[in-house]
């Protein structure tokens, strides 16, 4: 069974989705009415802009979307997926190609997304760190262990690969306790803000009220989401474990194991990057996984 993925911010290059525009005219046209929708030409930051440039969240976030869904929707019928899923920022992505949502509320939903945590960062400093080597019960007793900050277990990348989101403070204090735990690395990410933690609060509120007011189909597949790793095809679902999932973590391990479950037995990453296909091969060597730029 054929599962596409879909990657989360960090994927982003410049350059990202310049030959889909050169040599697909559908791909033209879904990119010029996205810099319309946006409001400015998201596509010279995208094919010729710098490394800063595609590093602001505002424009991170879409360009990643867009690079992915327009690579779905360029593959015409050849698009056939018996199950969807996206990391993080990729959810909405997964979304738009399984048909639960349109191309157009989409890139609105992913922008706001991308503006209300711009501004949730803005407001307390806080971080992110990767955590390398250290079983993933032992990474949430250290993080609950640090009552005074928050930090919080943010994304379950692979086994032995965590990343941790909290307050500054919160961040420092459990990067020290993991190295005298065992862990092999425990790096302060160079990120914005604390994803996935409770201090996307004001996040979450501010785009909440935007999905309640977008219309959600049923997908045209299962969409294996962020919050609790399980399909879901009922539209009233995705909603919630939508809004639920900027305070929340991704829980991409148990995603993948699932779907392998399920019977996903090759997958096809569809968007910058390769991040997901080297996941995918740490929480399960024997799948198959390629990708698509």
């Amino acid at each position: 069974m054929k599962a596409y993925v879909f990657p989360g911010q960090g994927a982003q290059f410049v350059g990202m989705g310049k030959d889909l525009y050169d040599n697909n005219p559908l791909a033209k046209e879904m990119f010029e009415k996205a810099n319309e929708i946006l409001g400015f030409r998201i596509t010279d930051l995208m094919f010729s802009g710098t490394d800063e440039d595609l590093r602001q969240t505002k424009v991170t976030q879409p360009a990643i979307f867009l690079h992915s869904v327009i690579l779905a929707k360029s593959l015409g019928e050849e698009f056939q997926p018996d199950m969807t899923a996206g990391h993080s920022l990729g959810e909405f992505s997964a979304l738009v190609a399984a048909g639960a949502l349109s191309f157009e509320d989409g890139l609105v939903l992913v922008s706001k997304r991308a503006q209300a945590m711009q501004k949730a960062c803005e407001l307390t400093p806080s971080t992110m760190a990767a955590v390398l080597a250290l079983p993933d019960e032992k990474v949430e007793e250290i993080c609950a262990s640090i009552t005074d900050e928050v930090v919080v277990c943010a994304n379950f990348n692979c086994p032995g690969q965590l990343v941790i989101s909290g307050s500054v403070p919160g961040i420092e204090a459990a990067c020290a306790k993991m190295l005298e735990a065992g862990a092999k690395r425990a790096l302060k990410l160079n990120v914005g803000g604390a994803f996935h933690s409770p201090l996307m609060e004001p996040a979450r509120e501010e785009l909440a009220a935007a999905i309640e007011a977008t219309t959600i189909n049923t997908p045209i597949c299962p969409v294996y989401q962020n919050v609790d790793a399980r399909p879901a095809t009922d539209p009233e679902v995705i909603k919630k474990n939508l809004i639920a999932q900027l305070t929340a973590p991704v829980r991409w391990t148990q995603t993948v194991q699932n779907m392998i479950a399920d019977g996903a037995d090759h997958f096809i990453e569809l968007g910058p990057g390769a991040v997901l296909q080297g996941l995918i091969k740490k929480i399960d060597r024997s799948a198959t996984t390629e990708g698509k730029q």
